[in-house]
């Protein structure tokens, strides 16, 4: 073939006409598409998998007792390999070999053990128990960050567990707790309840444990109420057919079911002397009542070595009646519990599982006070022989009673597994308490007692200097007025006569100041307590500096902000905004002003000029305003502006009217325009009409800009413009804000309380 003729490597050419070759590149065409198919699919199947990958669970067990709870959920997450990656830690007395070795019981389960922290120091007491929790600190965090779990899961109240949790929680790793919210008397409640402040999620037995969950501040979309997961194969396995050949495998061919005693006492570590004294007398009672008894070695917990002598000093080892064992395997140990004629001692076994299976229990001491229980358990608190021990042998051996579900119905694993499944790794790790409300603490300090918490008000308006004492509660205890005077210099002097004349007064009306709060007219930086520019209302008061002098002359801390602010402060403490988050306050006044609540926050701006109202321009040519520009709310519909239109109307004759009494010498105020409106004078109307509007307008772009909830009207024109702001409100705004509330202010003093709240708020540690 001639190469020149042959297109080989264009299928799409025309030099090549040899079939042989079109069917070549036919079929090199058809399995590139193939392949280029196959490899989308995996590229999508790839992106499914890695938008819902496996959980990765750690669980960790520290001991027989809660290996026997956490099983059942490793058996169950094993199960399901598409969903979760299993990771198990190994720690505590599963390691010792006077415990068993029982680690060798979850290999025999088939489970890969990834870690094993011998993390015991002997000793048996409680400073063994103390350095053997700084023992696992110091192990677990290397295998922590080897493993990364998404998340721990931790069992109970041992100690191991504690340094578990603790562990996990400062390398923010989430953490699942089993059986928080119970309650048994000892030291395994302050562990118990630690780890639930430590851990993140909880899987409880009991509605009861659910509520102490919930009253310890937890949240209670974070607590399921699972059940114990060992009821799932305690339930199940209740009646074994091979449970005659367990019972003789412990206790020899001659005993029956229902004949025998299983025993298992652990030391108290509250009081490790008490339960030494309990357990001999509960030796003692046993070797009267003269069954065959099933003994088991008590946990690892302070004291346990002491127990042991006692055990061994009175020969239990080598009695003819008695088994003593240091393991046995939980399916076994159930049955061996579901068929005895009674189990003694302080387990927690006893007032958990034996109630599944209506196992008569003597409950010893006090180490499972406040558990719940069911009617198969008699309590002997304390004794000073054994014959009260004896005594309740002898009542409660060979009975039998109702099964109780207290602490489960046999579901609690697949609960577990679906709550694990809903955990959302993408929320936020850190974990929130719900607090309840609560009222404000009462100081125990003897000068709180005998004094009322104040704050020192001072407003700076364009008229009028004021000062005043103001309680806690919003109350005005006294407060003085004076003519603000008209130069900086005297301006000053005043304000600090005024207020050390009621500093004077404060300690006859048993009035203890925290600070001084200061409202003035003008832009205002609270952060450093300067006036920085002022309007003409208030002339020498730009570049003021008004919390030192002040702070160095009463020896107080001083807060200074603008008089609208501080209106917006002292509606969200005192008036129609608390408790809400958004709301605006409109002060309308000689000038209009106002302050916005954001988010239960003042909003200041960036350079402090946030909220200035009243200079919302609603006319490109409108009169002029106080603040040099044209067509401003305040122009139109403040105090200053509606006097000027009063005395234009004046001076023109055309204000009075008939019935209207105003004396010659009287001056002219935007009241006898209002009043010449009422009498149907309508020029006087066509002004407030106009002034009406211009608020109205004004307000209706600041619930486009701002959309708040609220809008409160203060001030003495407030009553007067609170109508006709809402017909404007319905006729001019968009829908979704035509609904917004605009009400009236009830306080009678809103800048000299404001001016308080921000004293009251962060003198008593409250948010500003």
């Amino acid at each position: 073939m001639n190469p020149k003729t042959c297109a080989m490597e264009n299928p799409l050419g025309s030099l090549c006409t040899n079939p042989h070759h079109l069917n070549i590149w036919k079929a090199r065409e058809l399995y590139s598409r193939r392949t280029h198919s196959l490899f989308m699919e995996r590229e999508k199947m790839t992106d499914q998998n890695q938008s819902k990958r496996r959980l990765r669970v750690c669980v960790a067990t520290c001991n027989r007792a809660d290996y026997s709870k956490l099983a059942p959920i490793m058996f169950g997450i094993k199960s399901q390999p598409e969903e979760f990656d299993l990771e198990v830690v190994v720690l505590g007395s599963h390691l010792i070999d006077d415990y068993g070795n029982t680690f060798r019981m979850i290999e025999q389960d088939d489970f890969d053990i990834g870690s094993k922290l011998h993390t015991i120091v002997r000793g048996e007491d409680e400073a063994a128990m103390v350095e053997s929790v700084g023992l696992a600190l110091v192990k677990l965090p290397d295998v922590l960050q080897r493993l990364c779990p998404d998340i721990l899961i931790v069992h109970g109240d041992r100690f191991d567990a504690l340094a578990l949790a603790t562990a996990a929680a400062l390398m923010n790793i989430r953490i699942l707790h089993l059986e928080g919210g119970e309650v048994s008397g000892t030291i395994d409640d302050l562990i118990r309840h630690a780890i639930s402040k430590l851990s993140h999620y909880h899987a409880c037995c009991t509605p009861r444990a659910e509520q102490y969950l919930i009253a310890m501040c937890e949240d209670h979309s974070r607590i399921l109420l699972a059940g114990c997961p060992s009821y799932d194969k305690l339930l199940s396995t209740n009646h074994k057919d091979d449970y005659m050949d367990i019972i003789k495998s412990w206790l020899g061919d001659k005993v029956q079911r229902h004949d025998y005693v299983v025993a298992l006492q652990h030391p108290v570590t509250t009081d490790i002397q008490h339960s030494i004294k309990i357990y001999g007398l509960m030796l003692d009672a046993l070797l009267s009542f003269n069954k065959k008894t099933l003994i088991l070695f008590p946990n690892i917990d302070a004291g346990s070595k002491e127990m042991v002598r006692v055990m061994r000093k009175k020969g239990i080892e080598q009695h003819p009646n008695f088994r003593a064992v240091k393991h046995i395997p939980f399916e076994q140990f159930i049955q061996l519990v579901c068929h005895a004629g009674c189990m003694i001692g302080n387990s927690s076994c006893g007032v958990r599982e034996a109630g599944a299976f209506g196992t008569p229990v003597i409950n010893l001491g006090t180490r499972q006070t406040g558990r719940e229980t069911g009617e198969n358990v008699l309590h002997v608190r304390d004794a000073d022989t054994h014959n009260k021990i004896y005594h309740a042998l002898e009542l409660q051996f060979g009975k039998r009673y109702p099964c109780s579900k207290i602490y489960g119905d046999g579901n609690a694993v697949p609960r577990i597994l679906k709550f694990l499944r809903s955990i959302d790794l993408d929320e936020p790790l850190q974990k929130t308490f719900c607090f309840p409300s609560v009222k404000d603490s009462i100081s125990q300090d003897i000068d709180h007692i005998l004094e009322t918490q104040s704050a020192l008000s001072v407003d700076l308006g364009g008229t009028n200097l004021r000062v005043a004492i103001i309680c806690r509660k919003g109350n005005i205890v006294k407060k003085y007025s004076q003519p603000n005077p008209k130069t900086f210099e005297a301006r000053m002097q005043l304000i600090l006569k005024m207020c050390f004349d009621a500093m004077r007064d404060a300690v006859s009306l048993n009035c203890r100041i925290l600070g001084v709060g200061v409202s003035t007219g003008g832009r205002v930086n609270p952060q450093e307590g300067v006036v920085l520019h002022s309007t003409k209302l208030v002339p020498e008061w730009s570049s003021v500096n008004l919390r030192t002098p002040i702070s160095d002359a009463l020896h107080l801390p001083v807060w200074v902000d603008n008089d609208g602010n501080c209106a917006a402060l002292a509606e969200r403490k005192f008036g129609h905004g608390k408790g809400v988050e958004d709301f605006v306050t409109i002060i309308t006044g000689t000038g209009i002003g106002g302050g916005i609540i954001h988010n239960s926050e003042l909003v200041h701006g960036s350079s402090f000029c946030a909220a200035e109202l009243g200079h919302i321009m609603v006319s490109l040519e409108g009169p002029e305003c106080s603040c040099g520009s044209h067509g401003c709310i305040e122009a139109y519909a403040s105090g200053q502006a509606l006097q000027r239109e009063a005395k234009r109307l004046h001076d023109e004759d055309l204000l009075k009217v008939e019935g209207m009494e105003m004396k010659l010498s009287e001056h002219v105020t935007a009241a006898h325009l209002i009043s010449a409106a009422k009498l149907g004078n309508s020029k006087a109307n066509a002004v407030l009409n106009r002034a009406c509007t211009a608020l109205g307008v004004g307000i209706v772009n600041i619930l486009h800009i701002v959309n708040p909830s609220l809008v409160i009207l203060s001030g003495v024109l407030a009553s007067y413009y609170v109508t006709p702001v809402q017909h404007i409100i319905a006729e001019r705004a968009l829908f979704s804000a035509q609904s917004i509330k605009v009400v009236t202010s009830d306080l009678e003093e809103p800048a000299l309380l404001g001016a308080a709240s921000m004293v009251l708020d962060y003198a008593t540690r409250r948010t500003y």
